[in-house]
């Protein structure tokens, strides 16, 4: 399995010639001053070189592109700055140009992108929909092919050192929003700040988490994607899913579980509706429904844009949280010191779970509301959408419209610490 990443390289090398003609023909016979171009063999065509085209390329690493929000109707420009940065994340903000500043100080939002396979970008509608009236950050993670060796491993217990680290820099009064993936150890990287912290309280540990879809507690409505970690095990996934990531790349010979093959993990979860999805644009093409067409290619250009991960953070992933439970278990440790969700008294909880969801099952989120017992009932908080996928809890009309007021509206219900400064970001 090793060389399966060569393999797959090689494949897509031996692939371009024909992918360079399809793209070729496509233009040739989409050009108004060919009198081919009109006709409906011709659209049929072109619409299969195109399908060719996009089933055999490799998707960049897609841009966050937003220019401007609205705050109360007024146009408001947005830029992206990066305030914090290791070999394996970038801290992003969001920085919005006010005339006139809000009457109000708006709260700071980190949003924990998930580590699985997609780029940060994937939130691009967990992002727009908290802007106008968040400070908005968000983790960019890196894609693991990318990295040099020289730079070291980066495994779970270095992801929650990371989170520590942004949490201190953007502290105090910082609102965390952790989707899927990192609710596990936003968790764990918090309770291990506050069982550190005096009597006083530590500022650095942020005011709420909203943890949405995660799997704290995967015993709990165990899915597919659940049941098979459970049953085939760490090993299995090491011998059957890591590989070596090859020389054309900066992380060359670094043991990633390559994004290709989460991929085709995500494809196969739902293949029918993909297929459907994909015979749907080709007849959009050949009609000439450009509308339809390229809500497909926006949707896709998304969904296909996979990142490799480290194996040695997703081999510990799936031993811990999946296999073993050890969170929920109280047995989770980060670098030998327990992780005692009990130390957790101060950060309010959201869990917000989705009724159809096929990833994280209902009841695994909100199993952090029970396993904090000395944090009062008064700060936590549960949100079951119905009608909604893994997908729609963060993402969608109802992510929109009922979701992302629902987490504003419990971010403003928290108190700030007493005794709390605000520290400008770097």
């Amino acid at each position: 399995m090793l060389l399966a990443y060569a393999m797959f390289e090689g494949a897509r090398a031996l692939m371009a010639p024909a992918r360079v003609a399809a793209d070729l023909t496509r233009h040739a016979l989409q050009m108004p001053g060919n009198p081919l171009a009109y006709g409906p063999y011709a659209r049929a065509i072109s619409a299969g070189c195109e399908m060719f085209e996009r089933a055999t390329r490799r998707y960049g690493k897609p841009a966050f592109g937003f220019t401007e929000t609205r705050v109360d109707g007024i146009a408001v420009p947005v830029s992206e700055r990066v305030v914090w940065e290791r070999p394996f994340c970038r801290l992003v903000a969001f920085e919005r140009a006010f005339l006139t500043p809000p009457a109000e100080p708006q709260p700071k939002l980190l949003i924990v992108a998930p580590m699985s396979g997609h780029y940060a970008t994937l939130l691009r509608g967990t992002v727009e929909a908290m802007l106008p009236n968040h400070r908005v950050y968000i983790t960019d993670w890196t894609d693991a092919r990318m990295v040099p060796l020289t730079f070291g491993s980066f495994d779970l217990d270095t992801y929650i050192d990371y989170l520590q680290e942004m949490f201190a820099i953007l502290g105090p009064d910082l609102h965390i929003m952790a989707v899927c993936q990192p609710a596990v150890p936003v968790l764990a990287a918090v309770a291990l700040m506050e069982a550190k912290a005096d009597p006083a309280g530590d500022p650095a540990v942020p005011a709420s988490m909203t943890l949405m879809g995660g799997p704290i507690d995967t015993r709990r409505s165990p899915t597919a994607v659940n049941c098979l970690a459970q049953e085939r095990g760490q090993a299995w996934f090491e011998r059957n899913t890591i590989s070596l990531v090859p020389p054309i790349y900066p992380g060359a010979w670094r043991r990633v579980y390559p994004g290709f093959l989460q991929l085709s993990g995500f494809m196969a979860m739902n293949l029918d509706r993909h297929v459907t999805a994909h015979s749907d644009m080709f007849d959009h093409l050949v009609k000439g429904d450009g509308d339809s067409a390229e809500k497909h290619r926006e949707f896709y250009d998304e969904y296909l844009a996979v990142m490799d991960l480290t194996a040695e953070y997703y081999l510990q992933t799936v031993q811990t949280v999946f296999v073993d439970h050890a969170l929920p278990k109280g047995q989770m440790r980060h670098r030998g010191t327990p992780v005692d969700l009990g130390a957790i008294r101060r950060c309010a909880i959201l869990a917000v779970e989705g009724e159809n969801d096929d990833i994280s099952g209902v009841g695994q989120t909100k199993a952090a509301l029970e396993l904090t017992p000395n944090l009062p009932e008064s700060r936590k908080a549960y949100h079951l959408q119905a009608g909604v996928g893994h997908y729609g809890v963060f993402n969608g009309s109802r992510y929109r419209t009922v979701i992302a007021p629902r987490i504003a509206a419990f971010i403003r219900a928290q108190p700030a610490e007493a005794g709390s400064h605000l520290r400008q970001v770097s």
